[in-house]
């Protein structure tokens, strides 16, 4: 049974109204004290994440279940404001009469707050039965996620401190279950050859090279199996550059590449399989080296949970019967697919994981997360809060509901 002390528009409202863009501080200290008010005691832990738990009285007899999500929020700044949605952000309505939604608009309202409202609301009113559920907020999925590569045991010196077996993470999917994503990968291709004057046939051409490198990016996945909920990989070449005068014979050459992978492809292996790549259609006297971008944290590498897993089957149907109630579209919510951008789900797998929440990256009007129109629909926020507690009790049981 919801928490009729917690709703999640009125936290929605003012956590958009709390900057999270240059400190997430605010914002935690909003989370802490809400959770506080309610009776749960929290914990700051790994650089900044927040950590709350509710365990069962058989807590060996179920799951662990994780709900995640991010408190940091991105440029550019959108004003708060709670108003009637615009006719690029109406849905069709299943029972209201075809009455406009309200939306919220504002920097962070559908990335990722609104599904911060939604989890926060759902493990606030959860009394799980058997296993645990732990709500583990992060503070820096938008630059490195340093937070949950410190919270996974990512990074040395770490240690996991989740050991969750489900995950459920908040982002923006239109209520849909998403269960897989692209991993990314930045990289870089070094073509080293020898200097000397462009009038001499002397030298080793690193710019010339870079045919062949090209060649290389370009056909890498032409044998490349498609993953059966993500589709094909894709390497991408974006920054060129190499030479230094205009009548010498350039000794470097240096393309920058991005991969967005399918799993099982890890970031170690994506680097040496093109650096084999590549050498095999690069002149011998050029050198070559490839190398991953340096970072703090691990890269975000895919991810994929089985369709059909029982985590998949709770928040699919849940969302399905919260549209339904709330009366949103009967097309709005409930579909089960893969989430269009890397998330630090990444780091939670392989344990089942689902991306869950309210709002769009984008709409038919274009960005909508990230972007200067940014919002979510009031009653979307109200269904993913519905969505996460019908799930949860699903997955650990509600004690709550047999008194």
């Amino acid at each position: 049974m919801s928490d009729p002390s917690f709703d999640p528009v009125s936290f929605l409202e003012r956590a958009v109204r709390t900057p999270s863009h240059e400190s997430v501080d605010e914002m935690r200290d909003l989370v802490v004290e809400t959770l506080d008010r309610h009776g749960v005691d929290s914990e700051v832990v790994a650089g900044g994440c927040v950590l709350a738990e509710k365990r069962s009285p058989a807590p060996d007899a179920g799951p662990h279940l994780v709900a995640n999500t991010h408190l940091d929020t991105v440029t550019p700044h959108v004003p708060f404001e709670r108003g009637v949605a615009g006719e690029d952000e109406r849905l069709g309505s299943a029972s209201n009469g075809g009455a406009p939604d309200q939306v919220i608009r504002g920097r962070g309202a559908c990335d990722a707050k609104g599904p911060l409202a939604a989890l926060l609301s759902g493990f606030l009113s959860a009394a799980p039965e058997r296993g645990r559920l732990t709500l583990a907020l992060t503070p820096d999925e938008e630059t490195l996620s340093l937070g949950a590569a410190a919270l996974t045991g990512r990074l040395p010196g770490t240690e996991d401190r989740l050991d969750g077996d489900l995950f459920l993470v908040g982002e923006p999917t239109g209520l849909d279950a998403c269960t897989a994503a692209k991993g990314r990968f930045q990289g870089t291709v070094e073509l080293s050859g020898t200097a000397a004057h462009a009038a001499e046939f002397a030298g080793a051409n690193a710019v010339a090279a870079a045919e062949g490198a090209l060649e290389a990016v370009r056909t890498f996945d032409a044998d490349a199996d498609e993953h059966p909920q993500l589709g094909p990989p894709k390497l991408t070449p974006t920054v060129i550059e190499g030479g230094e005068a205009t009548n010498q014979v350039p000794a470097d050459c240096e393309i920058t590449v991005d991969r967005r992978s399918v799993p099982p492809e890890t970031a170690e292996g994506f680097r040496s399989a093109l650096a084999a790549a590549v050498r095999a259609r690069v002149p011998e006297d050029v050198g070559v080296d490839v190398a991953l971008t340096d970072r703090e944290s691990p890269f975000f590498e895919a991810f994929s949970t089985p369709p059909d897993h029982e985590l998949v089957d709770a928040v699919a149907g849940a969302a399905r019967a919260a549209a339904d109630s709330t009366g949103l579209a009967t097309d709005r919510g409930g579909s089960v697919r893969p989430f269009g951008a890397a998330t630090e789900a990444s780091y939670f797998a392989p344990a089942p994981t689902v991306v869950f929440g309210p709002g769009d990256l984008a709409d038919d009007a274009g960005a909508v997360a990230h972007s200067e129109r940014e919002y979510v629909r009031v009653r979307e926020v109200d269904a993913a809060a519905e969505t996460v507690e019908r799930a949860i009790a699903g997955l650990l049981g509600d004690a709550a509901a047999k008194h």
